[in-house]
């Protein structure tokens, strides 16, 4: 039944697009119709002037009027085919040259040339747009690489020496170290798709290797890490679910003066990481996912770039993990992340 009902529906839809687009035929073509009739109206007013018998001028205006009739449809019809051609085309993500029909008018032709010569230079501007991705993504992979050397060598230097100050010299190196895997991972996120390696995980390992991450920030700022193992396995892209946690996890720290993170699963699983920070506002809670949105925390905190949770949205996109942010100003924050997957596939 309801399939039917669908069909139907489709029949009229159909029916109503052609109406409307035979409305569209005769508005285009409202000037040749138009001289048609006045052509008939002539020969009629000649015809009249030399007395020609009225039977013959009706005669050739039925004729006329006949001719107009037979013609009009299969022209019609030809015009439709062209348009439904021209609809379906639209509907792809990518046209090729060869795809545009050709046509036997002149201004119809130049449209064509045109619209060639657009595809022409989209398509190369596209090949250099993705050159330029590709060298970048190499530029800042080299340079992430050659950066975390100095980088080891200071904290080994540091820890050398358990000392307040180089604890603090640690976190502030630490810190330098995410914003260049953060760099390196706003550039690969356009063309990681085909990198995804989607397999089963142990959850837990993943969640203590990111605790293990920012061990040296929660003991700087004296912030206690509630966790209890779990033992599901979760079907995902290690490195990038890894991220994501990550930028929680700092987003968290950041804004958590005192109190503690606590960091839970639920039956789902559903990641919760919790905090007793500052909280966000109830107006800014719909765009903190935004590029580049601080929101009144980071116009407070002035080193807020905005693009943490940016980050964080596009890891959603890409792995099929949607998160929920709860929040209320000056008692925390939770995000939970939703880890089911219904639609990723086994590698």
């Amino acid at each position: 039944m309801a399939g039917r009902k669908k069909e139907q529906g489709e029949k009229n839809s159909e029916k109503v697009r052609i109406a409307g687009v035979f409305v569209r035929y005769l508005y285009q073509y409202r000037f040749t119709i138009f001289m048609y009739f006045i052509f008939i109206l002539i020969f009629r007013g000649i015809f009249f002037l030399y007395q020609v018998e009225k039977e013959a001028v009706l005669y050739g205006t039925m004729l006329c009027l006949l001719l107009l009739v037979i013609v009009l449809p299969v022209h019609f019809i030809h015009y439709y085919l062209k348009h439904k051609e021209l609809f379906e085309l639209r509907k792809r993500s990518y046209l090729e040259a060869k795809q545009i029909p050709k046509t036997g008018s002149l201004i119809e032709n130049d449209y064509r040339e045109l619209l060639l010569e657009w595809i022409g230079n989209t398509a190369r501007e596209k090949r250099n747009l993705r050159i330029f991705k590709e060298n970048s993504v190499e530029f800042y992979s080299t340079w992430v690489h050659q950066i975390k050397t100095p980088i080891a060598v200071m904290r080994l230097w540091l820890q050398e020496e358990d000392t307040e100050e180089n604890g603090r010299l640690l976190l502030e190196l630490s810190r330098i170290e995410q914003y260049a895997d953060m760099v390196l991972s706003y550039f690969r996120l356009d063309t990681t798709a085909r990198d995804l390696v989607i397999r089963q995980y142990p959850l837990d390992e993943i969640i203590r290797s990111c605790i293990r991450r920012y061990a040296s920030w929660f003991v700087t700022k004296g912030i206690s890490v509630h966790y209890e193992k779990t033992d599901c396995k979760i079907l995902t892209d290690r490195k990038w679910l890894i991220f994501m946690i990550e930028q929680i996890l700092s987003n968290a720290i950041k804004y958590t003066d005192e109190g503690s993170i606590t960091i839970r699963v639920e039956e789902g699983p559903v990641l919760y990481i919790e905090d007793t920070g500052i909280g966000i506002a109830e107006e800014d809670l719909p765009r903190i996912f935004e590029k580049g949105f601080t929101g009144y925390n980071g116009r407070a905190d002035k080193k807020s770039t905005g693009i943490g949770l940016y980050l964080v949205k596009r890891c959603v996109d890409l792995l099929g993990t949607p998160v929920n942010v709860e929040s209320e100003p000056g008692k925390g924050t939770v995000f939970s992340i939703d880890l089911r997957k219904k639609y990723m596939e086994l590698e």
